[in-house]
């Protein structure tokens, strides 16, 4: 009976330690070869000889603070033809009179009113249709009316990407730096999420973008039929759309310093865990593709910390397992440090891997929020 316990006690431990090496290799092979081409990206020069006109889309619901503050950055952009359509989504604050004076001085400001009693979208996807609608240029730029581009070339930047082949620019959207664990929280999670989509676009595999910093074609939006294939959808003007509509080919990125934009974070915990919520929701609606590779990685993540801490209890293999974990942790700092400096985001390395653990313990956790949720709607 010893004997037995023992033997099929090894055996389990065996099959722990076989999961955590490919739990390990997995890690290593998205850090080396889909985060590695970010790492090693190399941004091409290109030179400013055909500027076509563009035409910024910003959607607004009672922001008239924030475009007070954020929309002249945008307004006086170095750019010699471009127009800004901000929607008016059925606010009740200052936005129409602020627009109104803006006008005055910036006469390539456009303003257009969505009502409420019109809506055949859920979320701000019929304001952002419309505002679509109301531009004049093919090359369309969103962003939010809490963003800043951080310089005024980055609209110049943004356009430069587009090409015959080229109709969809995924650029990098920054949250402002800010006292407090949760605001490391947040721009951990921004840059973890751009590192994915940014990466899988470089592999020929994009897959999202977001809405803070995104460029299309008009053309692309309407052979695509916009968004009416995933209008019940709250979210996803952004990431379902490019889902939809990109492909190995008429994808790329712009991750210049000058091309980023900043954003307002949230300054709770519920308002950003709501937010998580409503964003982690779409990824169901994902391409069976993408959805895979996407569970992959948090997955291999939550195995290997918590089979090394098992193996480590039980001392099972010790010099295999602390080797490994050697070579996960210097090929992580070495990968991430590198897409940290390319993202102007290096201060949040130090703090990294105790956020990453959080992480590892918090998505499950929101994903099995999401489940009860669905379930409790059902039942209704």
């Amino acid at each position: 009976m010893t004997y037995f316990t023992e033997f099929t006690g090894s055996n389990v431990f065996l099959a722990l330690l076989i999961v955590y090496i490919i739990s390990v290799l997995i890690q290593l092979i998205y850090y080396w070869f889909v985060f590695g081409k970010l790492a090693f990206y190399k941004k091409k020069y290109i030179p400013n000889t055909q500027l076509s006109p563009v035409s910024v889309i910003i959607c607004a619901r009672n922001e008239s603070v924030n475009l007070k503050k954020y929309l002249p950055l945008i307004l006086e952009q170095d750019y010699p033809e471009y127009e800004v359509v901000v929607v008016d989504d059925n606010s009740d604050d200052e936005t129409f009179f602020l627009i109104k004076d803006l006008s005055v001085i910036y006469p390539h400001l456009k303003y257009v009113k969505k009502e409420e009693s019109v809506n055949f979208f859920k979320g701000k996807k019929f304001a952002l249709a419309l505002g679509i609608k109301s531009s004049k240029n093919d090359l369309l730029l969103l962003s939010d009316a809490d963003c800043y581009p951080k310089s005024n070339q980055w609209l110049r930047k943004m356009q430069q990407q587009f090409s015959s082949t080229h109709e969809i620019v995924l650029g990098y959207g920054a949250y402002e730096k800010r006292r407090g664990f949760l605001n490391m929280l947040i721009r951990y999670d921004t840059i973890m999420t751009a590192l994915h989509y940014l990466s899988f676009a470089l592999i020929k595999m994009p897959y999202m973008g977001v809405g803070r910093n995104l460029a299309y074609t008009k053309s692309l939006f309407y052979k695509n039929k916009g968004f009416t294939s995933h209008y019940k959808i709250q979210s996803g003007d952004d990431d379902l759309f490019i889902n939809q509509c990109s492909s190995n080919r008429n994808t790329t990125i712009q991750i210049d310093e000058e091309a980023h934009t900043v954003s307002f974070p949230k300054t709770t915990f519920k308002q950003w865990f709501f937010q998580k919520k409503r964003h982690y929701s779409t990824g169901r609606y994902y391409k069976f593709k993408h959805k895979i590779l996407l569970t992959l990685f948090p997955f291999s993540q939550f195995a290997y910390y918590t089979l090394l801490i098992i193996l480590l209890v039980f001392q099972i293999k010790i010099e295999i397992v602390i080797g490994l974990l050697l070579i996960k942790l210097l090929t992580r700092i070495f990968i991430l440090n590198k897409c940290l400096n390319i993202l102007k985001e290096k201060k949040l390395l130090l703090i990294s891997l105790l956020v990453e653990i959080f992480f590892v313990i918090f998505n499950p956790i929101l994903h099995l929020s999401n489940i009860i949720r669905k379930q409790n709607k059902w039942k209704k």
